[in-house]
């Protein structure tokens, strides 16, 4: 299933025609990565990866817990991680409350 919300991007109607809902979360995550990059103008950069991942975690970890409404447990549960090292990520991004 998470695949499927990850890859998908139509959706079917009454008359069982395929229509765009939105671009597959990759598509907008390159789009995203091609911007930065163009914007370097050439300059280099360190540590890229890192601040990709920083950038996508913490607003991934703030819409899962709104998904969640607040609830670490199923938080982690649906982000394939223990409760303790969610904990240690909302505290790392000052959204633990």
């Amino acid at each position: 299933m998470t695949e499927a919300l990850i890859n998908n991007n139509t959706s079917v109607d009454a008359d069982t025609q395929e229509q765009p809902i939105h671009k597959p979360l990759r598509n907008c995550v390159e789009d995203a990565v091609e911007m930065y990059l163009k914007q370097l103008d050439g300059h280099t950069t360190t540590d890229f990866y890192k601040v990709v991942l920083q950038e996508i975690e913490e607003p991934l970890l703030r819409c899962v817990l709104k998904y969640t409404r607040g609830n670490q447990s199923k938080a982690s549960e649906m982000l394939g991680i223990n409760r303790g090292t969610l904990r240690k990520k909302l505290k790392l991004y000052d959204l633990h409350k």
